[in-house]
């Protein structure tokens, strides 16, 4: 993730709202046994206005529900991955981005486990506006897939050093070769949460891939280039974790659009894995009324997508959140938008969705709009409701400021983590803060499991807190001395943390011995 400051300079390419594809009623979903298959275009408008629209009959605050089976359980939230795999198997576990993993979480005296690599670092030149320089380890998001498979734990994350690794997660060993993408790989990755032996990951080299894991090598299986979307805008990077159910995968992309992908999984006759993908729609996440609010043309969808019952939500870095009905995608209806609402500022943080379908969005304070300032930095949203605002939080300074990290649900109340290290506990109902302290810079998001807090900062040390008495300030349970801005998420399984720091390094942090 760049800031605006950051972010490459690309070519104006026009809004006009188009989405294309190609798709008949699918298949229901296949099992993931060997050996193992829709196409329609279709023109999706939005409509302009500035706050938000009715939800349909799928959305929250409808008297009636569809009588299709939901894309998106609202029972599933805080749970893991609807499918047959066990594990933390996309950026904040689940479609609703509530889930974030199992425990018993290490209390007290934590231990590095591993570190990998152990005698190198991720690290690789990448260029930006500032021209050519060293990137190490991962970051924001950056949080690594862990899933059980075959008797083994694996886990499999991106890096800096433009490599997808497959890792041992109880020893640190490589389990696969690395596969080589051509530039970054800088956000999270997804594994399939059907069983099929699939990894989806995007990289800074334009192309967001699907990549089997079940032969000797990693192997690229399908690609799909972001500059062949038309009409994009912003960039070609890949940021965010894709969500895949039913055979589908949803996806934002860095070039301004949201991508739906009828996937065709499958088996040949050898019992190898095999896809046959096709582009349904790509979504332009802008719209006219957006550029003329900002000025600009910085409207990546930097955030993973979420999904609450029938409807995708997501934001983009002119600070639009949107919410897509995809009920009918499976009878090849486009997908139709149903929910806007204008932040005023860049909102790369992922929306993250409680049981009633309510969203906690994270804000940017980058741009200073009059919009932003009223709206605020953290910002409960009823898509149900004329006026969506439940509540605002503020955090308003001088130059930069506001919400990277994605918020965490436990319980009563919801954790923000700020990028001047402000860290607020907010009462879900009421919006009151009621407790808050202070870190040096955080983009981490924050992780909760076991009523035990996991935040990392920018000056390289990872907390540990108590917050299982949501109404009292935080506990500290212990601080730990890593070493290297701590930008990405920890992924938390049996207990043991998973994550990368700047300095190059994924670390392994459990309560075991090295």
């Amino acid at each position: 993730m760049r800031t605006r400051a950051s972010r490459l300079l690309v070519l104006a390419l026009g809004a006009t709202l188009i989405a294309t594809g190609c798709g008949n009623a699918p298949p229901a979903r296949p099992a993931p046994a060997p050996p193992s298959g829709a196409s329609s275009h279709a023109a999706s408008s939005a409509p302009s206005r500035h706050a938000t629209f009715a939800a349909p009959s799928q959305a929250v605050g409808a008297t009636s529900q569809p009588a299709v089976a939901w894309w998106s359980d609202p029972a599933g939230v805080g749970k893991p991955y609807p499918g047959t795999v066990n594990g933390l198997l996309t950026f904040r576990g689940n479609p609703t981005r509530s889930f974030y993993g199992t425990g018993p979480v290490v209390r007290s005296n934590p231990t590095e486990m591993w570190k990998f690599p152990r005698n190198s670092t991720m690290c690789g030149v990448s260029t930006d506006e500032h021209g050519a320089r060293e990137w190490c380890g991962n970051g924001w998001t950056g949080q690594p897939a862990v899933f059980e498979r075959a008797g083994r734990t694996w886990l499999i994350t991106g890096g800096y050093d433009y490599h997808i690794h497959f890792v041992d997660a109880t020893t640190g060993a490589r389990i696969l070769p690395d596969f080589v993408t051509g530039d970054l790989v800088k956000g999270s990755l997804t594994v399939d949460p059907d069983g099929f032996p699939l990894v989806y990951s995007g990289s800074r080299d334009n192309y967001f891939r699907v990549i089997a894991f079940d032969r000797g090598k990693p192997t690229e299986l399908w690609r799909l280039d972001a500059n062949a979307i038309q009409p994009r805008m912003w960039n070609d990077d890949w940021d965010g974790a894709a969500l895949v159910l039913d055979d589908y995968l949803f996806e934002g992309g860095e070039n301004g659009n949201l991508h739906v992908i009828k996937l065709n999984r499958g088996y040949d006759a050898n019992g190898r894995v095999t896809v046959h993908p096709k582009l349904l729609y790509h979504l332009p996440g802008w719209d006219a009324e957006l550029l003329r609010a900002i000025g600009d043309r910085d409207v990546s969808i930097e955030n993973s997508v979420a999904i609450y019952r029938n409807t995708i939500y997501f934001a983009n870095s002119g600070g639009l959140v949107q919410g897509w009905d995809i009920s009918g995608l499976k009878q090849g209806k486009a997908p139709r938008r149903v929910f806007r609402f204008w932040t005023g500022d860049d909102t790369d943080a992922s929306i993250t969705i409680d049981e009633q379908g309510m969203l906690y969005v994270g804000v940017e304070y980058e741009r200073h709009t009059k919009r932003s300032a009223e709206v605020g930095q953290m910002i409960k949203l009823d898509p149900g409701r004329p006026d969506p605002v439940v509540w605002r939080v503020f955090d308003k300074k001088a130059g930069v400021a506001g919400v990277w990290g994605t918020p965490a649900l436990y319980q009563d109340i919801v954790i923000f983590d700020t990028d001047g290290g402000d860290v607020f506990g907010i009462d879900r109902a009421t919006g009151t803060v009621r407790w808050r302290f202070r870190l040096p810079r955080t983009w981490s998001s924050p992780v909760v499991v076991d009523g035990v807090l996991i935040l990392g900062d920018c000056a390289g040390d990872l907390h540990a807190y108590d917050v299982s008495a949501t109404r009292n300030a935080p506990r500290t349970l212990w601080n730990m001395r890593v070493g290297g801005c701590i930008e990405s998420t920890p992924a938390v399984w049996n207990g043991v943390l998973y994550f990368a720091t700047r300095w190059g390094n994924l670390h392994a942090i459990g309560a075991g011995q090295p």
